[in-house]
């Protein structure tokens, strides 16, 4: 509700099973005022009555939702089918680039003549998963032409107003991702492998399958880009992308074995590539080398095939140095290049890129190609994206050392709140009366200390932070007292905010029911990410670096004092002439001043340090209770 305060917020009362059916819509029949003893075809009556009002009603909702469907014609963005349709499809996503690199393994090299050939197998198998990945983007074109979206509205409170216009829909997709969706469902690769490559000649196969190798990873791009906003929207409107914290660590460690299974393809067809222009630059220095002859469905050319067998080998180097001609693609070339089993070409692969995505490129050793250390380049820096991003998102930075009774029964006493653009949460020095874990919108946190004149610190909460944590030390100390602690910070909303409160009896009440609460490594966790603490550290390392300052000032002081004596006393009187000593006698002054100066200010700063210094926050003490 509104209230006269500048406070503006909703809170929304406890959903229950009981309160799913209208009370106008229900007509519960009044009891009998004749008595006790009414007859049982009476109650049974009643009975049937009340069931029938409850089917009418239900029946008449599902007719309602029926005629707005069939009316608009439009999917709600946030609703249960979407939601699930969503998953679905950003797991057929992940699927659709983990099939794409399948591309890249389609060239090998034959293992009796010296020339390279394509995998019709592989070919075929790749066409047909990639048509079947394609059916799900086909499908998600269509869902967006008829998916509403939510549109900000400044004369709305809330989170917005739903837009049904199909012509507005419409004009939206086309205006976003219309295009990257049709270009990433663009059937190139099945079209130029079943059906440019058999009608071109051997001499024309080469340039076909480079241009092919970089179509797909064209084309790869934008279906790799498509996640994200996916994901981001999944987790707007579903909170969490999976239910459960393991399903979550599995999903994020199942992108970084899709970047190892990336990287891997790459390379091997990178290697294939090196191994390639390695005979076509011997065979331009050759009379008698015919570069055709380097796809294996040319005419036979004996004398290239011997030429060739003599030519860019592997050679054995000592002192663990690389190879100077293949570099990092070495191993790739003497293990896998030659090899006609997939499975073996897709592990050693995906090992190579696994490896060396956690060793963040250490152990490659290249040779002086100049694309060769650009890969090596990329490898190291995706390995160090990725593992920032997935320690990122595997950690859970509030909850994680709180075990399932404890989560719930925090979550039975959570309540819903909505607060408008603008409101103030709490003022500095009002008593906290619960804490707010923020789910969506922004606020600003900000502190003057007390009043304290030229103090000032602030900070952005965004969701997955909270407030009011003032109140949880104050749940946790056995020793507190009755009244409530006062809020070090005023915090109000930048924008529309939801969250969920816990009031200082529910959070009291699990605190003192749960002793898994005040284990010390769950109080660490919260000190690090609480506001309150976070001033107080900044404040304690900023004071320390001025002092820091000051002394280095003073003692620079001391030495220019102590090198002008030093010279004045090794000078002769005669030899100095009135200028000098002029300058001189002003120098010292100016030396004597400033620190009697520094001596008086540090004197009045040690009188006010306790009033002036951030304070420490409060820590629980629970000596007392253990006692």
């Amino acid at each position: 509700m509104m209230t006269g305060k500048e406070d503006r917020y909703v809170r929304f009362q406890d959903w229950r099973s009981e309160q799913s059916v209208s009370s106008e819509s229900i007509v519960v029949p009044r009891r009998n005022d004749v008595s006790a003893f009414s007859s049982l075809k009476e109650r049974t009556a009643r009975v049937f009555a009340f069931l029938r009002n409850i089917l009418h009603s239900e029946t008449s909702n599902r007719s309602m939702l029926n005629e707005r469907k069939s009316a608009t014609g439009t999917l709600h963005p946030q609703g249960p089918f979407l939601q699930k349709w969503n998953r679905i499809f950003v797991i057929s996503c992940i699927f659709a680039v983990s099939v794409d690199p399948l591309f890249l393994y389609i060239p090998v090299i034959n293992d009796e003549k010296p020339c390279w050939s394509l995998d019709r197998n592989l070919e075929k198998a790749a066409s047909v998963l990639r048509f079947f990945t394609d059916i799900f983007y086909i499908l998600h074109i269509i869902f967006q032409f008829r998916t509403g979206y939510i549109a900000s509205s400044p004369t709305t409170f809330g989170r917005g107003v739903l837009i049904e216009d199909r012509y507005a829909i419409t004009k939206r997709y086309l205006s976003t991702y219309f295009f990257i969706d049709v270009f990433a469902i663009l059937p190139i690769p099945q079209v130029i492998i079943l059906v440019v490559l058999p009608k071109l000649h051997s001499s024309e196969i080469t340039k076909a399958k480079n241009v092919l190798m970089i179509l797909i990873i064209c084309q790869y791009v934008p279906r790799l880009i498509r996640i994200r906003p996916l994901y981001l929207q999944i987790t707007r409107s579903a909170g969490v992308i999976t239910e459960t914290a393991r399903a979550g660590a599995a999903f994020n460690l199942l992108l970084y074995m899709l970047a190892s299974h990336v990287l891997g393809a790459i390379w091997y067809v990178l290697s294939i590539q090196r191994q390639d222009s390695c005979w076509r630059q011997e065979c331009r220095n050759n009379t008698t080398c015919d570069a055709p002859s380097l796809y294996c469905g040319a005419a036979h050319n004996n004398e290239t095939y011997a030429f060739l067998k003599t030519v860019c080998l592997l050679r054995n180097m000592s002192n663990n140095l690389p190879d100077p001609v293949f570099g990092i693609y070495a191993p790739a070339i003497e293990n896998i290049s030659q090899s006609r089993s997939f499975l073996a070409k897709l592990f050693y692969c995906v090992w190579w890129g696994l490896q060396n995505l956690s060793s963040l490129g250490q152990n490659l050793k290249t040779s002086t190609y100049a694309w060769e250390n650009l890969f090596a380049v990329f490898v190291s820096i995706s390995g160090l994206v990725l593992f920032a991003l997935l320690i990122g998102n595997v950690q859970v930075p509030m909850f994680e050392n709180m075990d399932d009774q404890l989560l719930d029964a925090m979550c039975d006493r959570l309540k819903p709140i909505l607060y408008t653009e603008g409101s103030c949460i709490i003022r500095e020095g009002d008593p906290v009366t619960e804490m707010l874990f923020i789910m969506r919108g922004k606020l600003m946190s900000m502190t003057t200390n007390g009043g304290r004149t030229g103090f000032f610190n602030s900070d952005v909460l965004e969701g997955g932070d909270f407030c009011g944590e003032e109140l949880l030390t104050w749940a946790l100390d056995p020793t507190s007292i009755s009244s409530l602690p006062s809020s070090t910070r005023t915090v109000k909303t930048i924008s529309e905010v939801e969250a969920f409160a816990l009031s200082a009896e529910d959070l009291r009440f699990v605190a003192t029911q749960f002793r898994r609460l005040h284990s010390k490594q769950l109080q660490h966790t919260f000190r690090f990410y609480s506001q309150q603490w976070r001033t107080w550290a900044a404040c304690f390392i900023q004071a320390a670096w001025h002092r820091y300052c000051r002394k280095k000032i003073e003692d620079s002081l001391r030495q220019k004092e102590k090198r002008l004596k030093f010279a004045i006393a090794n000078e002769g009187s005669t030899s100095l002439s009135f200028m000098a000593a002029l300058y001189a006698s002003r120098f010292a002054g100016n030396m004597i001043r400033i620190l009697r100066r520094n001596a008086t200010r540090k004197a009045r700063l040690q009188e006010r340090v306790p009033a002036r210094l951030l304070q420490k926050p409060a820590e629980p003490n629970f000596s007392a209770e253990e006692q």
